[in-house]
C-alpha cells in the first residue's frame, strides 16, 4: 500500500472541506449533501486527517488496502470512520471485508448479492448502474436494477440507494446519466443517490445527488502505485 503525502493533515483537510461544502452548497441551494471522503491510494494517516476533519464517511476500492487501513488504525472508537466499499468487488473477497465494510456501493450482479447475504446478514448496499457503457467501471445495466434490488430485499439486504460513476471527459456529459440513475432511485423509493466526484460533483448535486465521493479536492494528487 502506497504511504500518504505527509502534507495530509486534519487542518488542511478541513480548510479544503470547507471549501468543497461552498462549492456543494452554491450548486445545491442549501440542501444538504453528504461527503465520502475517498482514500485510495493514500495512507491511513488520510483517514486520520479526514476524522480530525469531521468527515466519517470514508471510501476505499481495493480489499486489500481497505483491510491494512483498518488494521491499522485498530480498534480505537475515535478513529473508527463509516467504511464505505466502492470498488469493483470480487465475491472472494466478501468473506475478509465483512467485519469491516458498513455500506457495500458497488454491487452490481445476483453473486455479489448472494455472497454479501450469506457473509454480512442485513447488509446496506448501494446498486452501482453503469452510466457510461465502460465496463472497467464496473455496475449493472439501469434495466436490471428493478429486478437486482428485488433479489437483494429478498435475500434480507438492505438495500439504500444507488451509486453510479460519469464518464470522463467534460463534465456535463455525466449529466443525463446522473439524471436517470435518480428518476431509478425514485422509481424504487431510495433515497441514497451516490453520484459524483472531485471534477463533476456539482452536475450530480444539481441532479440530485445526496452523496459525493471525493478524493483528488481533500487529498490532492494520489500517488503513484
Amino acid at each position: 500500500m502506497t504511504k500518504a503525502h505527509a502534507s495530509i493533515t486534519a487542518e488542511i483537510v478541513s480548510a479544503r472541506a470547507e471549501a468543497l461544502r461552498t462549492r456543494i452548497e452554491t450548486a445545491s441551494g442549501g440542501r444538504s449533501v453528504e461527503v465520502i471522503a475517498v482514500t485510495k491510494g493514500f495512507g491511513a494517516e488520510a483517514i486520520r486527517a479526514s476524522v480530525g476533519a469531521g468527515l466519517f464517511r470514508v471510501g476505499e476500492n481495493y480489499a486489500q488496502e481497505l483491510i491494512a487501513k483498518a488494521g491499522e488504525l485498530g480498534a480505537d472508537p475515535l478513529l473508527a470512520p463509516e467504511w464505505h466499499f466502492l470498488g469493483r468487488l470480487q465475491s472472494n473477497k466478501v468473506r475478509q471485508l465483512a467485519e469491516i465494510v458498513d455500506v457495500w456501493q458497488s454491487v452490481d450482479r445476483v453473486e455479489l448479492v448472494d455472497e454479501i447475504a450469506k457473509r454480512a446478514p442485513g447488509a446496506r448496499i448501494f446498486l452501482q448502474v453503469n452510466l457510461s457503457g465502460e465496463e472497467q467501471k464496473g455496475g449493472a445495466p439501469l434495466g436490471d436494477i428493478p429486478s437486482l434490488a428485488a433479489r437483494a430485499a429478498d435475500v434480507g439486504l438492505r438495500v439504500t440507494g444507488l451509486m453510479g460513476v460519469g464518464p470522463a471527459g467534460d463534465p456535463e456529459l455525466a449529466r443525463p446519466g446522473f439524471r436517470d440513475l435518480v428518476a431509478m432511485a425514485d422509481r424504487l423509493s431510495l433515497p441514497e443517490r451516490s453520484i459524483g466526484m472531485s471534477a463533476d460533483l456539482e452536475i450530480a448535486v444539481e441532479e440530485g445527488a445526496t452523496l459525493v465521493r471525493v478524493g483528488h479536492a481533500l487529498f490532492g494528487d494520489r500517488p503513484p502505485r
